[in-house]
């Protein structure tokens, strides 16, 4: 007899195990920023592991999607936060939103576990296929509609003694890594299989062993002194034109007293709300007073191209490119600029938009039509120091920002609004991701943000200095440069994706030989 929806709901409510992989993917958001509890990540991947280790791929794939599914609800609750204050829909309809938005990002780890658990017919084979079972579906969530690579176990490790292996197999090989840990976990407590449990901690031993004696990179002697400004002007004000002006006067005013004897100056994005063209006198008077001041200023701001009728959320570097330059550099369109590539859905770009925009205000947002810049640009030139940029949720895919480093770059800039998530963990996982893209890549990290978190990273010493939330600050603040060049920064995620590979092609032959021997079995026999 087959089950009516009702009965199934029931029956849902009633298993153990459902609450168990839901409860586990809860409890993962608390092994990120700003909490902090890394180990809890083993913890609560070992539990799924527990709960979709199942007969059947349906069974495990229904586990690993209740598992995501907390996973991402209260992982990126934030997200609601924007929808609910500003996004103009009705509470039922923003959950709505928010659930259907989960219940996508759950599908997933739901394939990596069924995944697993269809094809591998051994602990050891199972092992392999969650590992790279992840590596598919998190490149897939990375990439697909144009990604959303937010929440990746790898992060919860950016504090971890094991953030020394970023430098090398990136966030992307920490993920692989967590999932190997907590199998090694799993084995160990339900099955005390402590030889298999040796066998997969012994590699990433040796690895770990490896890395931390062999970076090829150390402080250069060099130093930079930089000027953070947060202005910590109200979301709601942002985008009103009445607004623009006192914005504007406001960062001048917060800069003026601190030009001197800074090497770089950091405006967040957009901190200039006027579009480029109109605020050319503004740009021109901001470019004579850092070139007076022997500085560079970098600030967002957005670029109607009147010709094109394309708009970019653009960085600009105002004041000396050079060091031995006596005078500013700006005019309009120089070639010292950025232009974002990875643009947030329905903030910056809505698809569909002609279906979309009349049914609510979220998607009808102020500057929510932005055109793309190219996924590989030049790094932009500050008083001779060659800044890498990525503006706002750009930090967070890993192969766009490496995409754009070069033997010359001094330093990781990110730039970011954080405005439409209040007083929520997001801002805190956002500084979270810039800070892996640092110790990826090796190079000290400046974010500056309009409310918080703005500040800087040094990944050789794990130091972090930053400015409160909410307020209207500056940090003024010396970095190390640092010389030499990451594994990760010249090779990206390929030796990663070859290991996957090879674990793939070891399975697939086990299995075809075991295949092929069955039904030579079964025909002489």
């Amino acid at each position: 007899m087959l089950k009516t929806p009702l009965n199934k709901l029931i029956s849902l409510v009633k298993d153990k195990y459902a609450w168990l992989a839901l409860s586990a993917g809860c409890a993962l958001t608390f092994a990120y920023a700003p909490f902090g509890i890394w180990p809890l990540t083993l913890l609560c991947l070992a539990i799924a592991i527990y709960v979709t280790d199942q007969p059947t791929p349906k069974k495990a794939a229904k586990y690993g999607f209740l598992f995501g599914f907390g996973w991402f609800a209260l992982g990126i609750s934030w997200v609601h936060v924007s929808i609910a204050q500003f996004g103009g829909l009705p509470i039922f309809a923003s959950i709505l939103a928010m659930a259907l938005l989960c219940a996508y990002l759950a599908i997933y780890p739901a394939l990596a576990f069924a995944f697993a658990a269809r094809y591998g017919k051994q602990h050891w084979q199972k092992l392999a296929l969650l590992i790279s079972g992840f590596a598919i579906t998190e490149y897939l969530r990375g990439s697909l509609l144009t990604g959303f690579p937010w929440l990746s176990f790898g992060y919860t490790l950016t504090d971890s003694p094991l953030n020394t292996l970023a430098p090398w197999i990136g966030e992307f090989g920490l993920t692989l890594i967590c999932v190997a840990l907590s199998y090694a976990l799993y084995w160990l407590v339900r099955y005390q299989r402590y030889k298999a449990a040796a066998a997969t901690l012994l590699p990433i031993a040796l690895l770990y062993l490896f890395t931390t004696q062999t970076l090829d990179t150390r402080y250069s002697g060099q130093q930079l002194k930089t000027l953070l400004v947060q202005g910590n002007i109200a979301q709601s004000l942002r985008w009103e034109p009445e607004q623009f002006w006192p914005t504007m006067s406001k960062y001048q005013d917060m800069t003026r007293p601190n030009w001197t004897d800074v090497d770089l100056v950091v405006w967040p994005e957009a901190a200039i709300p006027e579009i480029e063209d109109y605020a050319f006198d503004y740009l021109i008077n901001l470019d004579k007073a850092a070139a007076f001041n022997n500085t560079a200023l970098i600030t967002g701001i957005p670029d109607y191209q009147f010709a094109t009728r394309n708009v970019y959320n653009t960085l600009i570097v105002l004041g000396k490119e050079q060091r031995e330059d006596s005078e500013g550099q700006y005019r309009y369109l120089h070639r010292n600029r950025y232009q974002k590539h990875q643009l947030l859905p329905i903030g910056e770009f809505v698809p569909f938009e002609d279906l979309l925009r009349p049914l609510a205000p979220l998607f009808d947002l102020p500057m929510s039509s932005f055109s793309r810049g190219d996924a590989v640009q030049n790094n932009l030139i500050a008083n001779g120091i060659h800044v890498l940029p990525a503006i706002c949720y750009e930090i967070a895919f890993s192969e766009l920002v490496r995409g754009n480093y070069t033997h010359d770059s001094d330093i990781l800039f990110t730039v970011s609004n954080d405005a439409w998530f209040g007083d929520s963990h997001g801002p805190h996982q956002h500084m979270q991701i810039a800070r892996m893209r640092a110790l990826e890549l090796q190079r000290p990290l400046v974010r500056v943000t309009n409310n918080g978190i703005s500040g800087v990273y040094d990944p050789i010493s794990n130091q972090q200095i930053t400015i409160p939330q909410f307020t209207s600050d500056i940090l003024s603040t010396e970095l190390k440069l640092i010389s030499g060049h990451s594994f990760f920064s010249k090779h990206g995620h390929m030796p990663v994706w070859i290991f996957v590979g090879l674990l793939l092609l070891l399975v697939g032959a086990v299995n075809s030989k075991s295949y092929i021997s069955s039904k030579m079995e079964k025909a002489f026999f």
